[in-house]
């Protein structure tokens, strides 16, 4: 039926040889490979990008195989390689490869796939027992009406679910724009005033503009040290890395422990209330805080990650979480960062120097109420968006399985598409 992982990228390739890279978190659950903006070079390259895989082939995953990654592999003028982690099937002769694609992409196929894989956290299939999956495959003629039909509804459901994701991009502009529009007055897109924060010139009710450092205590985080001597009196605690810390919330799905001295770690624990900035990440993402609300006791937090305790009578910790996201912040945090090829950061000075409008605690949390039953308006709307984009891609695994296995007849369908 098909030829599996017959092409390798060697090892003698070219060190400066540059391509784009596609590991598993690459491939949508609807089909689709994001191909990544930024280029890989050989030589500084993970030791799995080595698979290549020409046009019109089919990648599967053999490695959390629960995540059902599997797409056809488009023409594209980008060179592609794709990580070891991927099984890569060309259609023998006999097999039309747009069939063999939908064939892999089906219900009974992937079920099968999972079915096969060993071990509980990280499930993986050899690449030899995906070969000898037993399938029933028709007629060259069947395959390609079969392809044909498909080819037409997929493109609809695809199409369908890009509005509804642009849609939902559009609702985070919206968030955006929100959160502004209530701290801040409307920026001039020809602003006139000398000022380095022109779009804080016109601001009456918001308070004087005060640096962050006037108000708030920035309290540096732990430097993991696995020499460190943890004789005396050590305790052991959850503490929070820069990957627990997202724009708007604490990711709390994975969380380390560690070790140190008891005097050491109350100097990093953190307070209801603080205040979470990263000290680096995506230039964007830069400089956004995120509210501690004790999630966890006790808990300590990297010297990556800066807790902001904001002094209470004078400044209230959502609105400086929330102002962090307006124009304001987002201009000052990224002018002030330092920048590579990928990430950007910041350091306390700079975070200590945001100007922020101060008007009084009161009318703090009179904003930040505007502003959160804003939010919790777009949050219900991008709910609903994700709910249709789920079902559009469970009509298109439906569809796709019902076709391939002969339950629908597309004999009397193919050349026209269904409505949605």
């Amino acid at each position: 039926m098909a030829g599996i992982n017959t092409r390798v990228l060697p090892e003698n390739t070219d060190p400066d040889h540059a391509f784009y890279y596609i590991d598993i978190s690459s491939i949508s659950g609807h089909g689709q490979i994001t191909i990544p903006e930024e280029r890989t070079i050989f030589a500084t390259s993970p030791s799995r990008a080595r698979r290549l895989a020409p046009p019109g082939s089919v990648i599967v995953s053999t490695v959390r195989t629960y995540l059902r990654a599997v797409a056809a592999v488009p023409e594209t003028e980008k060179p592609l390689v794709f990580s070891t982690g991927f099984a890569v099937l060309e259609a023998a002769e006999d097999i039309d490869a747009r069939f063999l694609s939908y064939l892999c992409q089906s219900n009974t196929f992937i079920d099968d796939v999972v079915a096969r894989s060993t071990g509980v956290s990280y499930p993986a299939i050899n690449a030899g027992d995906i070969g000898n999956i037993k399938i029933s495959i028709p007629g060259r003629a069947e395959q390609l009406l079969i392809a044909n039909f498909l080819d037409i509804n997929t493109t609809n459901i695809a199409s369908l679910i890009q509005k509804r994701l642009k849609q939902r991009a559009a609702l985070a502009d919206g968030a955006y724009a929100e959160i502004s529009d209530v701290l801040l007055s409307a920026p001039s897109p020809q602003p006139r005033a000398k000022s380095p924060w022109p779009w804080l010139r016109d601001h009456p009710g918001k308070g004087p503009l005060v640096r962050l450092g006037y108000v708030c205590r920035l309290q540096n985080g732990l430097t993991i040290d696995s020499k460190r001597d943890v004789s005396g009196e050590p305790v052991t605690r959850p503490y929070l890395r820069v990957a627990n810390v997202q724009a708007g919330y604490i990711d709390l799905s994975t969380i380390a422990e560690v070790t140190v001295p008891r005097e050491l770690a109350n100097r990093s624990t953190l307070r209801t209330g603080d205040v979470l900035m990263t000290e680096g990440g995506d230039l964007d993402k830069l400089g956004r805080g995120t509210v501690w609300n004790g999630e966890l006791a006790d808990c300590l937090h990297q010297n990556h990650v800066f807790a902001l305790r904001p002094e209470r009578d004078r400044l209230d910790g959502e609105y400086l979480a929330l102002m962090t996201q307006t124009i304001h912040g987002r201009c000052y945090f990224e002018s002030t960062g330092s920048k590579t090829t990928n990430l950007a950061s910041t350091n306390s000075s700079k975070i200590l120097s945001f100007p922020i409008p101060l008007p009084s605690v009161r009318h703090q949390r009179e904003l930040t109420r505007t502003v959160h039953t804003k939010l919790d308006a777009i949050k219900r709307m991008k709910q609903k968006l994700d709910r249709q984009i789920a079902l559009l891609a469970e009509r298109r695994q439906a569809l796709i399985t019902a076709a391939v296995t002969g339950q629908i007849d597309v004999s009397t369908a193919s050349g026209r598409g269904i409505e949605y």
